[in-house]
């Protein structure tokens, strides 16, 4: 039987975790919607100009560590950020309108797959200047 890319791409599974490795977790699938953002809460969020985002199917990630992430409200009903209490890493997001468990994509083991290439950068009023933005392949849901 021969297998087409997006069969293998669907049932390909990718492993991540944080800095001090107490917290693991795999992913199954394709990521949807790489980008990156620069809004102002992901620039202090994860201390640079932007965060690298992709969103997997909650039930397709599974926490194998020996915790899971501990999760701040970043705005009350709407979003939260998972993160390693130990060693601070950005794990993951919860967005109320977004299907998808957003992944820090730098928290996965390998990020060099072509699934994972962002295909947006949400708001670029807010980049800095010096950094070339990512070229909008695909309208972004926000910002």
């Amino acid at each position: 039987m021969n297998r087409t890319a997006d069969t293998v791409a669907a049932t390909q599974e990718r492993s991540g975790g944080c800095l001090c490795g107490r917290i693991r977790f795999t992913v199954k699938g394709k990521a949807a919607y790489p980008h990156t953002c620069s809004c102002p809460h992901c620039q202090k969020l994860g201390g640079g100009p932007m965060m690298w985002w992709a969103g997997f199917a909650p039930k397709d990630v599974t926490w194998t560590g020996e915790s899971e992430p501990t999760w701040f409200e970043t705005f009350e009903g709407e979003a939260k950020r998972g993160f390693c209490p130990h060693c601070g890493s950005r794990l993951a997001a919860i967005d109320s309108d977004v299907p998808d468990l957003g992944i820090v994509v730098t928290a996965l083991d390998d990020t060099s797959g072509p699934d994972l290439v962002p295909v947006n950068q949400s708001f670029r009023d807010n980049a800095v200047h010096w950094l070339p933005q990512v070229p909008d392949t695909q309208n972004s849901p926000v910002g």
